[in-house]
């Protein structure tokens, strides 16, 4: 299995790029990530353009089964953040066949 771009890598790749220190680049980082969390908790909403938005979602009650038994279970309703990702990045990661 693959893995990501780690904290540190993506840390030290903006700062190169935008040629800063890799400090400020890791508060820029944690800044992002603090508002995105704030504003989306607030507004139900937080756009990060060209790349998505996370989405407070509402997810009703249901019933479900336990997988063990096979018994009936109620599930709660609950408070879930979905993330959307934007139509220009899908479409540049996995192009649509033709």
């Amino acid at each position: 299995m693959a893995t990501g771009m780690t904290k540190t890598a993506l840390t030290r790749h903006m700062a190169e790029k935008l040629e800063i220190t890799n400090k400020q680049s890791a508060a820029y980082l944690d800044l992002l990530a603090e508002t995105a969390i704030k504003e989306t908790k607030k507004n139900g909403v937080f756009v990060i353009p060209g790349i998505g938005r996370l989405v407070k979602a509402e997810r009703k009650a249901r019933m479900g089964r336990n997988p063990q038994t096979g018994e009936a279970i109620k599930i709660k309703a609950k408070t879930v953040v979905k993330f959307r990702v934007a139509k220009s990045a899908k479409d540049t990661i996995a192009p649509p066949k033709k």
